[in-house]
């Protein structure tokens, strides 16, 4: 039996002394991938940080703007221009300019707000904790700005299951000359 327990130490050791390796190349290969994309110049365009002071997103955004972009407010259902849109294109953050959606993941959720499915690019939005109004929501903001857009659901359609419900005012739009369907 002693010699047993011997054999199980050595075993775990083993097993320990692998699994530091096994770390440690990990931690390699991944730091030559990020060096590697921290190059690409399409992924150093979409992290430009917008900073701003509050007097200025004040003076250049309209007061339902600033509202809803900045102190995370939210418009009325149904009463958002893009609610009910079902022209081809692309929404911006009204803020700084980003692209967020493509109304080829536009649906109607029946909330009265623009929802879609999924984002352009993952890298184009963050998502948080908010915690107002007695409840807990995953709150979404512009990735360049941090400018408020809505909140995402885990009640959307196929294929993500997400819903992420936008305000209208915190988006432009950019329309592209597509026949309806």
């Amino acid at each position: 039996m002693a010699g047993e327990g011997h054999m199980q130490r050595i075993t775990e050791r083993e097993m320990s002394t692998n699994l530091y390796i096994l770390l440690f190349v990990s931690l390699v290969a991944c730091g030559g991938k990020a060096a590697t994309a921290q190059t690409t110049p399409v992924a150093v365009e979409r992290t430009d940080v917008v900073h701003k002071t509050e007097a200025e997103w004040k003076a250049e955004l309209s007061p339902q703007e600033y509202y809803v972009l900045r102190e995370k407010g939210t418009e009325r259902a149904f009463t958002g221009e893009f609610h009910d849109s079902h022209d081809k294109g692309i929404y911006s953050c009204a803020a700084c300019g980003l692209e967020l959606f493509e109304s080829a993941t536009k649906f109607d959720s029946g909330t009265g707000w623009p929802s879609y499915w999924k984002p352009i690019a993952k890298d184009r939005v963050k998502v948080g904790k908010d915690n107002s109004l007695g409840m807990t929501r995953d709150e979404v903001v512009c990735a360049r700005c941090d400018g408020h857009l809505g909140h995402v659901f885990a009640d959307g359609p196929p294929p993500t299951g997400q819903r992420y419900c936008i305000n209208s005012v915190s988006m432009n739009f950019a329309g592209k000359n597509v026949p309806k369907d």
